[in-house]
């Protein structure tokens, strides 16, 4: 009778365990599921922005040297007072690049770990 019973208590316990383990397995995979969708749309959003925001940031500039050009009575002032502002933040980025992988990557960790 002892026996049975430790039998039956130890083949239940199997059967919890296997089953434990098929849910564990299940909720890491909707888990995973979840964050590859959520990281999809937001690359996906992200892709959006950037192709978005560098149409606008074009044609603005383009408007902006039209704009100084008009203004200083120079068909191509505009045009290169505008490039020597890109090239002034170009050399900005490249002066604080440390500093700003730093910030990015502070930023991201506190974003991704709360």
């Amino acid at each position: 009778m002892a026996f049975e019973k430790l039998s039956n208590s130890i083949r239940e316990l199997n059967e919890n365990i296997q089953t434990l383990s098929k849910s564990n397995a299940e909720y890491f995979k909707l888990k995973f599921f979840k964050q590859g969708i959520k990281g999809a749309i937001g690359l996906v959003n992200a892709l959006l922005l950037f192709f978005f925001g560098v149409f606008a940031l074009l044609f603005i500039s383009f408007a902006a040297a039209v704009a100084i050009s008009a203004a200083l009575d120079s068909p191509s002032a505009g045009y290169w007072i505008v490039a020597g502002f890109y090239v002034l933040i170009l050399i900005l980025i490249l002066l604080f690049r440390k500093k700003l992988g730093k910030l990015i990557l502070t930023k991201a960790s506190e974003a991704f770990f709360n």
